[in-house]
This record gives structure tokens, C-alpha cells and sequence, in this order.
């Protein structure tokens, strides 16, 4: 005798050796012997024989009709005897009776289990909304494998078109694009965007980059509301002029410095600092969006503004006008040197120049100030603040011959051709800003701290900075405590500082008063969005480091090893894993061969050539 069982979902046969009532001692046709529940067994034959038991049976099991098997169905639960008694008309063989369990098995949306061998019709509107179901899962395979085989092509399906940013930057795993996407990323061994690319979806590599980055942190595009300037007091008019210092692609020109020689023959330095915070006060429309941008982001021959270009023009120290200003007039010794008096103003100032660093470096430089040449606009001015600025970081125990020279890599796009300059930091022109800030930062710090207001500061201590609304040492600027107020068309921390600023020289009440959950907020949030855009910043610089490769058509490229394996590029600020690289001191210098370049992943692959002569260069 031979039984059918079920065992694990599917239906086996196997010869019986004993029947101990419960359960079978059975021999499969392989030959194993194992043993079965009788609870397990579905029906017990004697013919056909058991190697061709269950391919009649599956065989009979496909000619049935299964709407017809379901018409034929109680509606009560019944066993597959009885259906098979139904269908065939007579009391069914062994076999057309295991074709019938076959049948109601394999159509679960048909014929819902209620146990072993027993099932119950699936009631009319169930059965309508599975077999639509079924039917919209076969249309979607299908679609998935129509998109899949086109993208393996390299085509791109026309259902794709308006949808590639969902699909690369927040892919949706659930939908069939993805799928077919995934699915084909298999079989040609490509990444999604550089298959996507292939396929033409990308506008260019740059876009994939760009996109991205607005994808995630400007989904409401980089656009801005209407945003209205608010009246300020007339403000008294500065008695002198002023002269900004900054490079020469910069619109947002926060700060500018005028001297004055006062009637002591000591001097009056004056820092003016721009103030948009007198037009956007707190809760006003432009403040919002300033607290939701939090910085200016910046990238190569590109920069998405934290305030929009109308209200820059109004409070940038643009040249040949009188702009409103926050400025600290600082009187300087002009035999030592030594800071006298400090005094905060907001004022009018009229701006003379906008001094930029391509024209004015040529002629204000270490050389031309050894040799006394005076031949450049203000340049009385600029050595009367260079002497200072020396003054300044030696008294922040920095002395300038201990500085260390690094380089500055300047950015030019053009038609989406490429030039780095290199230019090196640390400069006359370089110094005199960043002392000057320096010294205004720490000493609104200073007067904030005593006044009792709050404010953002930056701290230093054993090597790590943070943000913090307590004043507190920074110990890498040598500083007793700094805050950031000389950037305000740039950064929200900026405008957030210079309203309590200007709170405290007009003794009012501050606008952000102590334990204010703003400043909290705020200064958590510029923290990790100020980190994200300067991560930004480094991926763009890296792509058109990448890009000026190519464009320059450049095979062989001399590198500096930085440890181990890692490299830098000797004239671009490109960094990158060098596994061919044997074991090396640091500061060699190694002549290595380009093989690939990816611009989408933004790496390249190189090849070991020779080491050349060993050599120290400050990266």
C-alpha cells in the first residue's frame, strides 16, 4: 500500500512498511525511511505506482477548470473528496481525487485552508478584489521586467522621465521602478546613478551632485519669500570713510576698516560691521528664513545665499555709498602700539573702496612693505594695520614667525571650464583681516559677558571646539573668550549675537534673554547644518579637482604621501587612497599614473609609477 502525505506545505508519496495506527513506517522512492503522522496522510493508493503518482496526478490537476472547481464548491467548508466527488461526476480514483487536492492547494485566492485537506470557497467579492489584486501584481511584474530589460539596454523607460530625483536620492524600494532599477543595476553591475547616467536620465555629473545636496536641504528650492525690510532710526553719519578687504567674487561684504589720526598722534582704528539686523528684527520674515538657512552655502563658480540678493544690496558695504553699521573704534598707542580704549557705535559709515585681494595682494605683500613702497590705494592705512596686527597676534602669544604658511586654492568656473589657482595663506593681507576680527569678536564677547546678556560663543579647551552660550577661553585663538558677530549677511549665529549687541549700546532689554530656547536651537542647529555645508563645500571642490584632470588631459600627476596609503595631489587640493603605494615616509613625493577617474563617485583609481625625490612641502 502506498500513502500521500503532506509534510512542510507539499505533498509527497511514499510506500508503507508498517501502520502503527497514529502513524506510517514509509520508504520513499529515493529509497529513505522516515515516518508519518497518519493525521499527515491524505489519501491511500495502490495504482499507478509511486514514481508516477504525482506527475498524472499534477498532470490531471492542470486540465481542471479552476472557476469551474470554485462554481462547484459549498459554500460551507469542505474536504477535497468531496469537491472531487462534485467535479468529476463519481466516485473519483485515487489519482483524479490527489489532481482535485492539487488543484484547491495551488489557489489559495480560490480556496481558503481550514486544515489538512479541508478548504472553504473564497465568498464572490473577496474572490473579485483578489484575482483584481493578482492581476495588477502580473501587470506590475511585467512592467517591472519591460523596465528592467530596457534599462540593462541602456535605455530609459518614458514612465521614468519626472521622477529620476524620488528614484536616486530617496528611492522608494516598494515601487516596481526601483525594482526594474535594482534589478538591472544586478545584471550590468553598475551603481544606480552611473547606470541612470548611461541611460542619458542625468543632465551631467555636476547636476547628480548639486541636486542632491538641494534635494536634501532646500526641497522647497533655494528661493525666497517676499521679504520686507523694516524702518530703522536714522543713525548719526561715521566722520570718516571706510575701505573693505575681500576677494574678488564676494557680494556679501560684511566688514570694512577705516584710521584716523587723532590729535594725540595716536591712532583710531575703526572695524564697521554690517547690520541687517536693524531692517530684520527678530520674527520678522527675513529672520525666518536667516534661522532656517543658518549660513551662506558655498561651492566653486557657485553659493546659495542666506539672505536674499535685494537685501544684501541693501546692507553690504558696497563701494560709494552710506551704509548702516555696527562699529568699534579701537585707539591704539602710536609708539607701542597698545589698544587704549574700545567704544561701540552704530552709526552711517560711508564705504570709500571695496579693496579685493587679486589687485591688492600684488602691491601689499611682505616684500613691497620691507622695501616701503607706498604706491596702492590706502596704502598709509594698510601698514598703520598691518604694524597692528602683528602687535595683535604676538600679544595673543601667536607670534607671526611661528605661523604656519598653508596654501589657499581658488576656484574659477567658467562654461563649466576650470582653473585652481593656488595662493598662499598667512598674508599681509590675510593677517590684518583676521586680527581685526579677532580682536572685535573677543571684545564684543567680553562686553556681552559683563552686561549679562546672552550670546553663541566659541570655545576651545584640550583641542576641541564648541559652541556655547558662556563665554569661554578659546585656546587656539589665544582668545579669553570669542564669539561670531563680523559675518552677518553670512551666518545666522551672526545676526543672533549683533541683536544683543545693539540691544546692550542702546540699553535696552536683549532680544534673546538668558535660558531663551532659541538660542538653544540655534545654536545646535548651525552647528550641524554649518558641518554639513562645509562637507558640501569639500565634495564640490573634489569634483572640479576631478573635472580640471580630465579637462587637462592629465595621465601622470606628482603627489605628496600624507600617511599610509593617503596622497595629495602637489598642485590641486586633492586627496586621495593610493592602495599601490608602497610603504613610504611621510612627505615623499611619488610620481603616480591615472587610470580611472569617477566623477559620479568621486574618486579615481591610479597606478604606482616611481618615487621621486623626497622633499617637504607643507599641504
Amino acid at each position: 500500500m502506498n500513502i500521500l502525505y503532506e509534510e512542510d506545505g507539499n505533498f509527497k508519496v511514499g510506500s508503507v512498511m508498517a501502520d502503527n495506527t497514529t502513524s506510517f513506517q514509509i520508504e520513499s522512492l529515493s529509497g529513505k525511511r522516515s515516518k508519518v503522522k497518519a493525521s499527515n496522510v491524505m489519501l491511500r493508493f495502490s495504482q499507478p505506482g509511486l514514481e508516477n503518482f504525482i506527475p498524472q496526478a499534477e498532470s490531471i490537476a492542470n486540465g481542471i477548470d479552476i472557476h469551474f472547481l470554485w462554481e462547484c464548491c459549498p459554500e460551507d467548508e469542505f474536504g477535497f473528496e468531496q469537491i472531487a466527488v462534485e467535479y468529476f461526476g463519481q466516485e473519483p480514483k485515487p489519482l483524479e481525487s490527489a489532481a482535485a487536492l492539487i488543484r484547491l492547494h495551488s489557489a489559495p485566492i480560490y480556496f481558503h485552508r481550514k486544515g489538512k485537506g479541508r478548504y472553504r470557497a473564497a465568498p464572490h467579492e473577496v474572490l473579485k478584489a483578489a484575482l483584481a489584486g493578482a492581476e495588477r501584481k502580473r501587470q506590475q511584474t511585467e512592467l517591472q521586467a519591460r523596465y528592467t530589460e530596457q534599462l540593462a539596454r541602456f535605455e530609459l523607460p518614458d514612465e521614468f522621465n519626472g521622477h529620476i530625483t524620488d528614484i536616486l536620492y530617496k528611492p522608494d524600494r516598494n515601487t516596481v521602478e526601483v525594482k526594474a532599477l535594482e534589478a538591472a543595476c544586478a545584471l550590468t553591475h553598475l551603481s544606480p546613478a552611473h547606470l541612470l547616467h548611461s541611460c542619458g536620465a542625468l543632465s551631467s555629473t555636476y547636476d547628480f551632485h548639486l541636486q542632491r545636496f538641494l534635494f536634501e536641504h532646500f526641497p522647497k528650492g533655494t528661493g525666497f519669500p517676499p521679504i520686507d525690510i523694516c524702518n530703522w532710526e536714522e543713525l548719526p553719519q561715521a566722520s570718516v570713510s571706510a575701505f573693505s578687504i575681500d576677494d574678488a567674487s564676494t557680494t556679501e561684504i560684511d566688514d570694512a576698516f577705516s584710521v584716523e589720526i587723532l590729535e594725540s598722534n595716536n591712532w583710531r582704528v575703526g572695524v564697521h560691521i554690517a547690520a541687517p539686523t536693524l531692517g530684520l528684527p527678530r520674527g520678522s520674515v527675513g529672520d525666518t528664513v536667516s534661522s532656517q538657512r543658518l549660513s551662506t552655502v558655498y561651492m566653486p563658480g557657485n553659493k546659495i545665499t542666506m539672505l536674499p540678493e535685494s537685501v544684501v544690496e541693501i546692507f553690504t558695504l558696497c563701494a560709494d555709498r552710506v551704509c548702516p553699521a555696527l562699529s568699534m573704534y579701537i585707539d591704539v598707542d602710536c609708539k607701542t602700539l597698545s589698544i587704549l580704549s574700545c567704544e561701540s557705535r552704530i552709526e552711517a559709515i560711508h564705504i570709500a573702496a571695496n579693496l579685493r585681494h587679486d589687485s591688492l595682494e600684488p602691491m601689499f605683500n611682505e616684500d613691497t612693505l620691507a622695501a616701503g613702497k607706498l604706491d596702492y590705494p590706502f596704502a598709509k592705512e594698510l601698514n598703520l594695520l598691518w604694524d597692528l596686527a602683528q602687535k595683535l597676534e604676538s600679544d595673543r602669544g601667536k607670534p607671526a614667525d611661528n605661523n604656519m604658511q598653508q596654501m589657499e586654492y581658488n576656484f574659477h568656473i567658467e562654461n563649466e571650464h576650470v582653473s585652481i589657482t593656488q595662493r598662499q595663506r598667512g598674508t599681509p593681507i590675510d593677517k590684518v583681516v583676521s586680527e581685526l576680527m579677532i580682536l572685535v569678536n573677543s571684545e564684543w564677547g567680553k562686553q556681552i559677558a559683563e552686561h549679562g546678556f546672552a550670546a553663541i560663543y566659541r570655545t576651545q579647551s584640550s583641542g576641541k571646539v564648541r559652541m556655547s552660550t558662556v563665554a569661554g577661553p578659546h585656546q587656539g585663538l589665544g582668545v579669553a573668550q570669542y564669539m561670531w558677530s563680523s559675518s552677518p549677511l553670512r551666518r545666522y549665529v551672526d545676526m543672533v549675537n549683533q541683536r544683543q549687541i545693539i540691544a546692550m549700546l542702546r540699553g535696552h532689554e536683549p532680544a534673546y534673554p538668558k535660558n531663551d530656547t532659541t538660542l538653544y536651537t540655534t545654536m545646535r542647529d548651525f552647528d550641524i547644518m554649518y558641518g554639513i555645508y562645509g562637507e558640501f563645500q569639500r565634495n564640490m571642490e573634489r569634483y572640479w579637482c576631478l573635472r580640471w584632470l580630465e579637462q587637462e588631459h592629465i595621465s601622470q600627476v606628482e603627489c605628496i604621501v600624507l600617511r599610509e596609503n593617503l596622497v595629495k595631489l602637489v598642485d590641486i587640493p586633492l586627496t586621495f587612497r593610493a592602495p599601490s603605494l608602497p610603504e613610504l615616509p611621510a612627505n615623499s613625493r611619488v610620481l603616480m599614473a591615472i587610470t580611472t577617474i569617477d566623477l559620479l563617485e568621486l574618486n579615481l583609481q591610479t597606478r604606482f609609477v616611481a618615487k621621486v625625490e623626497e622633499a617637504t612641502c607643507q599641504v
